[in-house]
């Protein structure tokens, strides 16, 4: 599906970059993977090429313009082309405190980063593609960008944010051959941050997993896998027209709160 595209993930080495890439990987791109430090990312490479992928390594602080602007022409005069770009870089939230008891920087600082790191990645992917005439820009957020979602923190509106910056990017460079879409996870417990969470809070974490799977329609969360799958999909000419949006893998999270929608329901359908 994506043979001979060319593609930078901007924190690859996170457990969802890394997921993405192997997918785009398996389906025929060349990957070109970026992180702030290198060591994860270099692991991620090895593990694409002996699958027979194409990874090349870069280090890439994605809140320095000059080193994202530096890693593209490079890419560019390599490659010849930029076809898809992600970022997955994140950063330290401070969650589960009420608004009202949090202090200023504690709110806003997933709001500067997010932002900033989705705005240097985007644009600079963005001017590439309009003079190639294509490309795909994909980004991520999670369930508080589509419903309110208490004790999130700043996370909920950088979430919000980032869902309105790229439709309105999609909507300035759309005529240019280029497409932008976000994806919205409803949390992936078997992604890095929720098994240091299992490991160190076992306890916890059930009631915890157990309350998220209560949220969903289908009583199960979303796993990475499923939001590699969405980005190989939308990344290929099988999304060739789906462009503005933000596309929901929450398993039905933000549709609604569905606690009085019980698993055991199904039984009662004879």
């Amino acid at each position: 599906m994506l043979q001979n595209k060319n593609a930078i993930i901007y924190g690859a080495g996170g457990s969802l970059g890394g997921a993405v890439a192997k997918a785009l990987a398996a389906s025929g791109a060349k990957l070109f993977l970026t992180g702030r430090t290198t060591m994860s990312v270099q692991k991620l490479a090895g593990e694409i090429r002996a699958s027979g992928g194409s990874a090349d390594v870069a280090q890439v602080d994605a809140l320095d313009e000059k080193a994202i602007q530096h890693h593209i022409t490079k890419v560019v005069q390599q490659a010849g082309s930029v076809d898809i770009s992600f970022n997955a870089t994140g950063d330290k939230v401070v969650q589960n405190i009420p608004l009202v008891s949090m202090t200023a920087d504690d709110f806003m600082n997933p709001l500067q980063f997010m932002l900033r790191t989705q705005f240097l990645t985007t644009t600079a992917a963005a001017k590439v593609m309009m003079k190639q005439g294509s490309g795909v820009i994909l980004s991520l957020t999670a369930t508080p960008g589509g419903i309110g979602y208490p004790y999130t923190g700043g996370f909920a509106p950088a979430c919000g944010a980032l869902e309105t910056f790229t439709s309105n990017l999609a909507a300035e460079i759309g005529a240019y051959g280029v497409r932008v879409v976000n994806m919205r996870s409803g949390g992936s417990p078997d992604s890095r941050v929720f098994k240091e969470a299992i490991d160190n809070y076992p306890e916890e974490m059930k009631t915890v997993l157990s309350n998220m799977e209560a949220d969903t329609m289908l009583k199960k969360l979303p796993l990475v896998a499923d939001i590699a799958n969405l980005a190989v999909f939308l990344s290929s000419n099988l999304a060739g027209k789906i462009t503005g949006v933000t596309v929901d893998v929450t398993s039905g999270t933000t549709a609604g709160l569905n606690y009085r929608a019980p698993g055991a329901f199904k039984n009662l359908i004879q």
